[in-house]
Parts: C-alpha cells; sequence; structure tokens
C-alpha cells in the first residue's frame, strides 16, 4: 500500500526526531548553541522543500526502504 506525502512526512519525523516535534527539536538545538540552531533551522526547512518537491512515489519508496533496514538491525 502506497504512503501519501503527509503519511511520508509524518513517518520520516517520527524516525528522525522521535517523540520530538521537529520545531521543537530545533528550537532545543538553538538553545544549546545559536549557530548549530541555525544549522538545525536550515537543515529542516530544506527537508520540507525535499518532501513538497519529491514525488509520492520517490517517497514511498525511501520511507518503505529505511523502514526495512532499520528492521535488519
Amino acid at each position: 500500500m502506497a504512503v501519501s506525502k503527509t503519511e511520508a512526512q509524518q513517518l520520516l519525523e517520527r524516525m528522525i526526531f522521535e517523540a520530538t516535534d521537529p520545531q521543537d527539536w530545533v528550537q532545543d538545538v538553538w538553545g544549546l548553541s545559536p549557530l548549530l540552531g541555525d544549522s538545525a533551522a536550515k537543515l529542516l526547512d530544506a527537508f520540507h522543500a525535499l518532501i513538497a518537491c519529491c514525488p509520492e512515489e520517490q517517497l514511498d519508496n525511501l520511507v518503505k526502504g529505511l523502514y526495512r533496514e532499520q528492521m535488519e538491525f
């Protein structure tokens, strides 16, 4: 069953940020170091841009492949 863009984004966010909201993660990093916080904010922006421009089929394949790799470990 194919995963929609919204579902793919949610699954990838859970995989990357675990239980933390991505914006909260950026703020946490910013609190540790403003320089790293700026990089974290740019990384999150790039993540959202990639989700927006990537075709659903490729996102579906990416998510399924990453979850398959996690299950191997």
